[in-house]
């Protein structure tokens, strides 16, 4: 295992090239189980959740070439319909495949998922639904065990808004008999990048961009070559890095539409940027102010922004809110901050943040993916030294995070944990 040392308090500059999506990424490898051949996925990040849900895929039979970014998948010959727990387990995302394997096999054997706890995401959103499509699913020894003679379309209305749900719902209906309707439907970027993915490979989509989708199920679809859209909360961080450091650098090769809302929360506090189709560069920093926000679905401010945030919130003075509406353990990442000198209390779901804090280098663990990142951003403003440990969960998420600050400037350091 490893962890970050960091040196804080150093300026940065330079620019900053955002890698693919790994939220995006993840459902359009689970979708190449759709068709028989050979997919071409570019701008595929080198992450260690994309290369758990290769091993995934690989369990099943598929065969991949994975090279500086570009992903060749071969999915020709399906050997099982199993994806097992040792993979599963630590990664949510994996259960992406119980669509697709239902779909094209008409069975999945899938463990239930596991990964960052941060609250609970239940699956069944996911089983309910495939249930209305026509599937037979049981739950036995940690695993969900489903069978279908055929998937058949259907009307489904969510009760609560879930990018995973509408996902799997979709790579389902694509190859059920008939039409289905999924109402209050995701409306995330990488939900839209799913639906871009599938009709190029033939699926019959409407209603892209809005709350209601309509399929209309084909018998086959076919493989394709396809770039993965940049990554908007690994966007979202190294902007936030450089406006936490007061540092005058540029994030490329993003899609500015997919983080509007920090943009906005960032100009509300007093940030000046220069925005452009696809850059953003801090202009000035002064006078800052604090902020009541509350995290919702897209076009919402997400809730994978919202640690990244906190730390920018400690600098300045007054009293500054985050409401958090997603998930309800996000706050793990909260009393390692305290340890750092911020002044925060958590009040049920809010994170009440009294600022004007200077921060002071310590040792701290990440506990989940993006409580991570935000202690990385802590450590680059602190005093002296920060240590960040288990850095795996940040490993999860973010391509050469150390590579990419330390071409900015940032003084950090992947060293061996002793833990």
């Amino acid at each position: 295992m490893y962890k970050y040392l960091i040196n804080g308090q150093k300026e940065l500059k330079g620019e900053v090239l955002i890698s693919g999506s790994k939220n995006a990424a993840l459902p359009l490898l689970a979708a190449s189980l759709l068709t028989s051949g050979k997919t071409m996925l570019r701008n595929v990040p080198e992450l260690k959740d994309i290369k758990t849900m290769l091993e995934v895929l690989k369990f099943l039979g598929v065969k991949y070439l994975f090279e500086k970014n570009n992903l060749e998948l071969d999915t020709t010959k399906l050997t099982t319909h199993k994806a097992p727990y040792d993979l599963v387990k630590t990664m949510r995302a994996s259960i992406y495949v119980l669509g697709p394997l239902l779909a094209r096999l008409g069975k999945a054997m899938v463990s239930l998922p596991g990964g960052c706890a941060i609250g609970p995401r239940p699956v069944n959103l996911h089983i309910d639904a495939m249930e209305k499509l026509g599937a037979t699913i049981k739950i036995e020894d940690g695993f969900i065990h489903a069978t279908t003679k055929g998937l058949k379309g259907t009307e489904i209305t969510f009760p609560k808004i879930s990018v995973g749900a509408t996902a799997n719902i979709l790579m389902g209906a694509v190859l059920a008999k008939g039409t289905t309707v999924i109402k209050n439907a995701a409306l995330e970027p990488e939900v839209e990048e799913l639906i871009n993915f599938l009709i190029k490979m033939g699926a019959r989509i409407e209603g892209k961009n809005t709350d209601t989708l309509t399929i209309q199920g084909i018998q086959k679809l076919k493989p394709v070559q396809y770039t993965v859209i940049p990554d908007r909360i690994e966007s979202g961080t190294y902007l936030m890095a450089g406006v936490i450091s007061e540092s005058p650098i540029t994030i490329k090769n993003m899609n500015v539409d997919h983080i509007r809302s920090l943009i906005r929360i960032l100009e509300e506090i007093g940030v000046q940027l220069e925005v452009s189709n696809n850059s953003v560069k801090i202009k000035k920093i002064s006078n800052l102010k604090g902020v009541y926000l509350k995290t919702l679905p897209y076009p919402g401010f997400p809730t994978d922004l919202h640690p990244l945030l906190t730390p920018l919130l400690t600098k300045i003075k007054g009293i500054s809110v985050i409401n958090e509406t997603i998930f309800e353990n996000r706050f793990a990442y909260i009393p390692e901050l305290i340890r750092m000198g911020a002044e925060i209390e958590i009040d049920d779901h809010m994170v009440i943040i009294k600022g004007g804090s200077r921060l002071n280098g310590t040792k701290v663990m990440a506990s989940d993916l993006r409580g991570g990142a935000a202690l990385v951003l802590a450590g680059l403003i602190a005093k002296n030294e920060t240590i960040v440990d288990r850095i795996y969960h940040i490993d999860r998420g973010y391509e050469n995070m150390e590579d990419k600050l330390q071409k900015l400037g940032a003084d950090i350091k992947r060293i061996k944990s002793d833990q």
